[in-house]
């Protein structure tokens, strides 16, 4: 947070007159050199033409979104909004908060504008002082002409914006992104809401573009997994080895990509069985298991998520075998479900059928599989508590503002990506279950494509058949 109007704080130091005007001068011209056009440009003129078309004549505006205070003045690290990348291209690196897209209306359709806080002038001490936007504190931003030629866009200068919006001219936003925004434009909750939901329907089917970037998250994130699975035995000797298994996945996302889709969530022993298990701060036991859900966000902001329950010491029990190989079986029927034409909550169904009579099987659910599956029952569900897919892309919950006749109630079309994630988690006071199985928790999480005559399953690199695990292991031990 910043105290001062050149963007000092206040326990920066002076910066006097001499020095002011002495930091003006002996720089020599810098700029980038060798730039590419982003290959997302055609992408987003397809998109942007789709969102042109149904808002004909009103103004359409897209904030990038601004920093988050962590701590103090301490700011979490950038990441825009996904609707402003979307639409822009414009990758983790490049994108400066408090940028703001907009289409504005003309005869013919809509002009699309970008206002950026360009770089910085060495005629001012902005470069050097300002440690929100300063290139001495938080690195080379773009030029107005250089953001120009990479994204192919009409860029302007952020200071213009408020200027640009005061002539009330019908629009409509993303609210809570931007002040300036906020301030300029009269808020309309129904206006809010249409466009939320147009911003997540429009990103239910991928484009080619898109599904490469999931392919390549999804792939950074299999070298992920090798990684935790090379620390097993330091995490084993450490306190929180819990953490140790974070920490190797978090530096692949840092190295491959732009940060973490999401917490990482190594959850050993009965931690496997807390669903959103990120404190991570448990031992990691020979003997355990380790439920795993991480996932790397690419540059593009596109995101893998993946779970694999995997056994530390190399081996599947007879016990966790058992719970595993009915997990790996209800993803299989999941998998199978998933086809253009076929409903989204098919696929729950079809893993849900599995997990019943399995449970049915080993004696522990009440009534029968037949009578659990009845939606008004769902008996079977005290041990697989949570949705068994959603939707996958530039959000790791994407799309999450659709109507649910268009997600949960809504038609599997070629180009949709989705995740097929059933589990079984059994607490360790679960009296209903044998002692044997109190504290297991597995999950199985893949990846999926919609083809156009079924699927593919992106994540399929990642071994997930218990003899395969245990041989995966097996190497990459023996290769540290």
């Amino acid at each position: 947070m910043n105290n001062k109007k050149d963007g000092s704080r206040k326990y920066d130091a002076a910066n006097p007159d001499a020095l002011a005007e002495f930091m003006k001068t002996g720089w020599a011209p810098t700029p980038l050199e060798g730039i590419v056009p982003s290959e997302a440009i055609a992408f987003c003129k397809v998109r942007i033409e789709k969102l042109s078309k149904k808002y004909p004549g009103k103004r359409i505006v897209l904030p990038a979104g601004s920093l988050k205070v962590r701590s103090s003045d301490t700011d979490y690290r950038f990441r825009a909004h996904s609707a402003f990348s979307y639409f822009t291209g414009i990758t983790a690196g490049d994108a400066v908060p408090d940028s703001v897209f907009l289409l504005e209306p003309t005869a013919s359709g809509h002009e699309p504008l970008l206002f950026i806080h360009p770089r910085s002038p060495r005629d001012t001490s902005e470069f050097y002082r300002d440690a929100k936007y300063g290139e001495f504190w938080v690195g080379r931003r773009m030029t107005l002409d250089e953001t120009e030629r990479k994204y192919g866009l009409a860029v302007r200068q952020i200071e213009d914006l408020e200027k640009f919006l005061s002539d009330g001219k019908p629009a409509v936003y993303v609210r809570g992104e931007s002040k300036v925004v906020d301030k300029a434009i009269t808020k309309d909750k129904d206006a809010t809401a249409e466009l939320l939901t147009f911003l997540s329907e429009v990103r239910l089917v991928k484009d080619s573009y898109e599904i490469a970037e999931m392919q390549k998250a999804v792939d950074a994130t299999n070298r992920g997994f090798a990684d935790m699975v090379r620390v097993f035995s330091a995490a084993t000797s450490t306190k929180r080895g819990e953490r140790v298994i974070e920490a190797a996945f978090f530096g692949r996302a840092r190295v491959e990509g732009n940060d973490l889709g999401y917490d990482t969530i190594a959850a050993s022993g009965a931690h496997a069985c807390i669903l959103h298990w990120i404190r991570n701060d448990g031992e990691v036991k020979s003997g355990d298991l380790i439920l795993i859900d991480a996932g790397v966000e690419v540059e593009s902001l596109y995101t893998a998520d993946i779970t694999r329950t995997l056994p530390i010491n190399g081996k599947f029990s007879d016990a966790q075998r058992k719970i595993y190989m009915l997990v790996y079986e209800a993803q299989k029927a999941g998998f199978a479900a998933v086809k253009p034409g076929a409903q989204f909550k098919d696929i729950s169904a079809a893993a849900h059928s599995i997990l019943a009579k399995g449970l049915e099987e080993m004696g522990v659910l009440p009534i029968s599989a037949e009578e659990s599956l009845n939606p008004d029952v769902g008996l079977h569900r005290r041990w697989t508590v949570h949705g068994v897919s959603h939707m996958l892309g530039i959000d790791v919950h994407d799309c999450n503002e659709a109507r649910e006749s268009h997600y949960r109630d809504g038609i599997l079309e070629p180009g949709m990506i989705l995740t097929v994630e059933p589990g079984l988690y059994i607490h360790p006071d679960d009296e209903l279950f044998p002692a044997e199985y109190r504290g297991i928790g597995v999950r199985i999480e893949d990846d999926v494509l919609v083809t156009e005559t079924g699927c593919r399953v992106l994540s399929n690199k990642l071994p997930s058949h218990p003899d395969e695990v245990e041989v995966w292991i097996s190497n990459l031990i023996k290769s540290n």
